[in-house]
């Protein structure tokens, strides 16, 4: 079994994607502590002309607490303003209805728990896609919040019975291969990459959320370019 373990982020941009497909499960890793101005609660799109971070507000967030322990704000203002910008500025996107969907169900979702919105954020997007990796969160699953880094990762790699385990390349300072493979695990990272694709603008802005390229692309498109990249 190939796994791998990311934190919740909310829309995130396509190299996350890629990872998922790449793999047959993944953890998102919800009851780690969370990271103030990291992915969680925003991501990046082409607004009103230029590169903007779309938020969700949080009430009382704090890097003390995890993830799992955050929620967004109520109260539904924030919701119809991001909403409203969104349309702004893609509603001529030619598959603005199908993604404008997908939006709305996750920053409109009665819970709002930040790990449980960021994840729909990234199940629907892949279930929109029709790929096939099981998904799981691991404080529902594995009880091992006591563990940390590398050890706790073996530990996941272990009692899903998964050989491989995959991350991107931001990790490489984080694991050591020869930790893994003292206990049967090979450790992999996938070298993302972003394909220049027609946005509506006359510059290639790369590197935002995943809306943005399945407002421009259709699903077989946009899933082919989760494909061919390259293992180290």
């Amino acid at each position: 079994m190939k796994l791998a373990i990311m934190q919740p982020y909310l829309f995130p941009y396509i190299g996350y994607f890629q990872l998922v497909a790449a793999v047959d499960k993944f953890v998102f890793y919800d009851d780690v502590n969370f990271i103030k101005n990291g992915w969680i609660n925003r991501n990046r799109l082409f607004l009103a002309g230029e590169v903007r971070y779309i938020t969700v507000p949080l009430a009382g967030a704090s890097p003390f607490l995890k993830i799992n322990q955050i929620a967004a704000q109520g109260g539904g203002i924030w919701q119809k303003k991001m909403a409203e910008s969104l349309r702004h500025s893609y509603r001529k996107a030619p598959f603005f209805d199908e993604v404008n969907g997908i939006f709305s169900e996750v920053i409109f979702s009665d819970n709002l728990n930040i790990a449980e919105m960021a994840k729909k954020s990234v199940v629907l997007i892949a279930d929109y896609l029709q790929l096939q990796t099981d998904f799981v969160m691991s404080s529902v699953e594995y009880e091992n919040a006591h563990l940390h880094s590398a050890e706790r990762v073996i530990d996941i790699c272990e009692k899903e019975k998964a050989k491989q385990y995959y991350n991107l390349p931001g990790g490489r300072d984080l694991y050591d291969a020869a930790a893994f493979s003292s206990h049967g695990i090979d450790l992999h990272f996938l070298d993302t990459k972003i394909e220049p694709y027609a946005q509506g603008s006359a510059d290639f802005h790369p590197g935002l959320s995943m809306l943005d390229v399945l407002m421009f692309n259709d699903r077989a498109a946009a899933k082919q370019m989760l494909t061919g990249n390259s293992v180290i």
